[in-house]
């Protein structure tokens, strides 16, 4: 874990509201790992207070990418952040996703701007057959950035499915195999639910990286704790023991 000045590099928009931020940080850049996050103080100000987490999108060399929705305060000014300023990140932080394993294939699937850390989790996939279903409101609030092939459903027709993304996999699973895919899954509560669902009652592996509010970033304010079945106390942290998990593992709010 470091505490680092990142110089922003660029900065492209994918759509009206997303944004791609590239920050140059070996630092981060050299010992981030797929699902992993960054804790970010978006103003040295003290205004927003708390740090915003991020995951960590990809990584290149001695730099590293956030993909974020420009929603609040906080994202506005990071958003408002200029090539050569700098702004305090701390990281990277938490426990990514498990990429061992004897699956053949990876399944990825994303919740709108649940797609964030599947860049580098391609990247780090060598070997494995990938496919990336996403979902969103329209097909704008879908990035596929850095996810190759990805099968877009939106609840318009603006996507290749109307639905949701776990309608959409209900409709392809029998083009999958249970015992040799793995699915990485990211995205909202309500996702998560529907997909756990259906991976209990399909019989598939799932790791899942969770969103929730945190302060710290590493596990000293106990503010975002889940439930799961695997420990003695049954409840995590997510911001220190995950923020993947098995989702067979967890209860959701």
């Amino acid at each position: 874990m470091h505490i680092v000045n990142a110089r922003v590099v660029e900065t492209k928009a994918l759509s009206k509201n997303i944004l791609l931020k590239k920050f140059h940080s070996p630092e981060i850049a050299r010992n981030v790992a797929p699902g992993r996050f960054v804790n970010v103080k978006v103003s040295e100000f003290g205004d927003p207070l708390l740090r915003r987490p991020f995951s960590v999108c990809d990584a290149d060399g001695d730099e590293f990418y956030l993909m974020f929705d420009v929603t609040g305060k906080g994202t506005r000014i990071l958003a408002g952040k200029q090539n050569d300023e700098t702004i305090d990140v701390l990281g990277p932080l938490g426990n990514g996703f498990t990429l061992e394993g004897d699956y053949e294939t990876a399944l990825l699937v994303a919740g709108g701007l649940g797609a964030a850390p599947f860049p580098l989790l391609v990247k780090r996939l060598a070997g494995k057959r990938v496919l990336a279903f996403l979902g969103g409101r329209t097909r704008a609030a879908v990035p596929d950035y850095g996810i190759p092939n990805a099968v877009v459903a939106s609840e318009d027709d603006s996507g290749d499915f109307r639905g949701t993304v776990v309608d959409l996999l209900r409709e392809r699973a029998n083009e999958l195999d249970a015992s040799t895919t793995k699915i990485f899954a990211c995205g909202p509560n309500a996702m998560l639910k529907a997909l756990q669902t259906f991976c209990r009652d399909e019989g598939f592996a799932c790791e899942a990286s969770l969103e929730c509010a945190m302060a710290c970033g590493f596990g000293v304010c106990q503010g975002c704790p889940v439930e799961v079945k695997s420990t003695p106390d049954r409840y995590a942290l997510v911001c220190k023991d995950g923020p993947a998990f098995d989702l067979h593992d967890v209860t959701l709010p």
